[in-house]
């Protein structure tokens, strides 16, 4: 982090104006190390932080296992942290938003099929929005998380950016982080590696150190996601037909919420011929309750429909040039930003179109903006409505 007070321009650390004594900063408190090094930063700079916990569940093997996330033990670590530096510590019930804001609509999308993001909902509809709104009412400055992403004063307001730790990017589970939000919201930890945020952990002492690192999907305590889906969607798992592209019955499947995008095994489809090529899933057609499956080929995609679009980039989003916006995307956490172009579609949508063909893209997975020069700064993203495997002009979709 920068000094915390800068005379000359009478701002602190956070590009804040007023000293840091004077300036209330809340910090969401997760258990881990990386929210408890942000609230002791804070604290060392002599912000006055408040730390708040957010319950989001508390069932069955959740609270005890290693590596999960707002519940139980985690809870417990983040207010002995809190009691630590010195700060007051607040743990929020949000239990009930967060299973009919995340979990419910996580069910709900893979059993239409989709692969979709729990973690980029929850900073959507829970993190960002009613916490951010309890940061207000506490007369917070501003809310401070533990994310590995930077944001940045621009010259039409704050832009968020990659962090320094590429391994560590959280970019992708931010990308609908609005205009708004971004002005109240601050990421300490985006000019920090990970190691760097344990060595601070040692160095303070904080009991949390050598903590491991929460796991993506913090509510599914085994690890089996399929169990949680059957039980807020019972039926989910209707059995159905394996079809090839032609439609042609293969097989039988136990529910399409068994299966994702790209599936090579477990399809329980022998070689009809000796020289036949391996069978990929290629498409979930829930309403027909079909996993369609085709050759490597057929996974190869070409051209994105997404909705719910946010735009964080300059100027409006309806404003961009008839003929696309030359950018750099990502379609999987894990995957490398590509080049494409980006177009605007009337209701909020956006279609992208590849410079190269992108495997094993999947409805429901997020589509993420970032800059052409460079692919530093995040211009938002929305979610994936269509996968077309080939342009619109030359083919209809095969995914």
């Amino acid at each position: 982090m920068r000094a915390s007070f800068d005379e000359a321009t009478g701002l602190n650390s956070l590009d804040l104006p007023g000293r840091p004594e004077d300036t209330r900063v809340v910090v969401a408190m997760s258990g881990g190390v990386d929210s408890s090094v942000t609230a002791a930063l804070l604290k060392e700079q002599g912000y006055d932080v408040v730390g708040i916990t957010m319950q989001l569940y508390d069932h069955g093997q959740a609270v005890k296992r290693k590596g999960a996330c707002c519940a139980g033990q985690d809870i417990h670590d983040a207010r002995r942290v809190a009691d630590q530096i010195g700060i007051p510590h607040y743990v929020l019930d949000y239990e009930e938003r967060f299973r009919r804001s995340v979990m419910e609509d996580f069910a709900s999308s893979y059993a239409a099929g989709e692969t979709p993001i729990p973690c980029v909902r929850c900073n959507e509809r829970v993190k960002f929005r009613d916490l951010l709104d309890t940061a207000r009412d506490l007369g917070a400055a501003a809310l401070a998380t533990g994310h590995y992403i930077a944001s940045r004063q621009g010259t039409q307001g704050r832009e968020l950016h990659r962090p320094r730790d590429a391994d560590r990017d959280q970019s992708y589970f931010l990308f609908t982080t609005t205009r708004a939000q971004l002005d109240f919201l601050r990421f300490p930890l985006g000019d920090l590696t990970k190691p760097q945020t344990r060595a601070i952990a040692e160095r303070m002492g904080l009991a949390v150190a050598e903590k491991p690192d929460s796991q993506d999907i913090c509510f599914v305590p085994t690890g089996r996601y399929t169990g949680v889906v059957e039980r807020l969607k019972p039926g989910a798992s209707e059995e159905g037909d394996i079809v090839d592209l032609e439609g042609r019955v293969l097989g039988r499947h136990k529910g399409i919420i068994h299966y994702t995008i790209g599936q090579r095994r477990g399809l329980g489809l022998g070689a009809s011929e000796p020289d036949s090529q391996p069978l990929f899933v290629v498409k979930l057609d829930a309403a027909r309750r079909e996993v369609v499956v085709g050759p490597k080929a057929a996974l190869e995609t070409h051209r994105l429909v997404l909705r719910e679009v946010n735009w964080i980039g300059d100027g409006a989003f309806e404003a961009l040039p008839a003929e696309g916006l030359r950018i750099m995307v990502r379609v999987r956490s894990t995957s490398a930003a590509v080049p494409a172009r980006l177009r605007p579609m009337a209701g909020g949508r956006a279609e992208v179109e590849f410079e190269a063909g992108e495997d094993g893209v999947a409805p429901g997975q997020a589509c993420v903006f970032y800059d052409g020069n460079g692919g530093s700064r995040v211009l938002g993203g929305g979610f994936i409505a269509e996968a077309h495997g080939r342009p619109l002009a030359r083919a209809a979709s095969v995914a």
